[in-house]
């Protein structure tokens, strides 16, 4: 029986939207050199969407930080945001020594195994960028477009000497108030945030205990920062000069990280990045602004010309 397609198409169960679905959370099982170990992550948008955003958050930060981000282009992709082992949800390795980028690297390959795509996009945050140009300087590699978010192939000493100075140390704070309290403190440099987004931020990045809240990552971590002295910056240009696709390359104008001489020098190896930066804002921007989003957006599905052109400075 002939049935015309568009009494076809009148019958046909409707489809929610890919921005209809929510925030699922999910964990994928990786090997380390020691045994396994679940990294978690969360996933945002249309499920069966072959078009995949992979978000990889700093240090001691953890897969909430794109909640604003991933809604906001959950509409265009499947964005998953993992939580890179030990941190947020993510399992704590036994053996500390172990927290090394390459594991990192190892996990992030599982985990696009896992979402059964050739290709991602990328969006990386200061140790979540330096992920993503390990990754993406390797031949075959999965990554198609990089976004470094105030991290790039030379991270300065005195950034890391800042760093060790906070990361390791395990306050408890009595009350979520005295958590953000501490949060602003050790974030000021991420630049002008509402009230709701420092509440977003503290509240994704403690855990109860019995005496009140700490965070939510392996103390551990902070082990290498204490073990010697940090005198010399920390440089992986080999990997950012095997980059062969689209870079975007944003900076806070205040960042000790990420220096605007190594910001400038991006445009003109690998690559070619293309150039932002954000005035009144140091390490790092924490990408939950609509001027921020919609800078990302548009170097993720416009078009890659201008790459290695003059660099751009947002409007404050």
């Amino acid at each position: 029986m002939f049935i015309p397609k568009f009494l076809c198409r009148l019958f046909k169960p409707a489809m929610p939207s890919r921005a209809g679905f929510g925030m699922r959370e999910h964990r994928v099982q990786c090997m380390g050199p020691h045994g396994l170990h679940h990294m978690a992550y969360t996933e945002w948008g249309d499920p069966d969407n072959q078009n995949v955003l992979l978000c990889v958050h700093g240090l001691t930060r953890n897969a909430r930080d794109f909640d604003a981000l991933a809604q906001a282009l959950s509409g265009d992709y499947r964005v998953i945001c993992p939580d890179v082992v030990g941190r947020g949800r993510s399992d704590w390795l036994k053996v500390k020594s172990d927290y090394t980028f390459p594991l990192y690297v190892s996990d992030m390959i599982t985990l696009i195994a896992r979402l059964g795509v050739e290709h991602v996009d990328w969006v990386g945050t200061s140790m979540g960028g330096v992920i993503g140009m390990l990754l993406a300087g390797q031949p075959h590699t999965p990554v198609r477009r990089l976004v470094l978010n105030d991290v790039g192939p030379r991270i300065t000493a005195e950034s890391l000497r800042r760093i060790g100075q906070y990361i390791g140390r395990a306050p408890v704070f009595p009350t979520l108030d005295a958590a953000e309290g501490y949060m602003r403190q050790i974030g000021a440099s991420y630049g002008p945030l509402t009230d709701e987004q420092w509440q977003h931020l503290t509240r994704h990045s403690v855990r109860a205990v019995e005496e009140g809240y700490t965070f939510i990552y392996d103390f551990a971590l902070g082990d290498s920062f204490q073990m010697m002295p940090i005198l010399l910056d920390v440089e992986v240009w080999d990997a950012f000069d095997r980059i062969r696709h689209p870079v975007l390359a944003i900076r806070g104008a205040e960042s000790d990280l990420l220096r605007r001489d190594t910001w400038l020098e991006m445009a003109e190896r690998g690559s070619r990045a293309k150039l932002i930066e954000f005035p009144g804002i140091g390490h790092a921007p924490m990408l939950m602004s609509a001027d921020q989003i919609a800078v990302i957006r548009d170097f993720l599905l416009g078009s890659s010309e201008g790459a290695g052109s003059e660099p751009h400075r947002q409007a404050s």
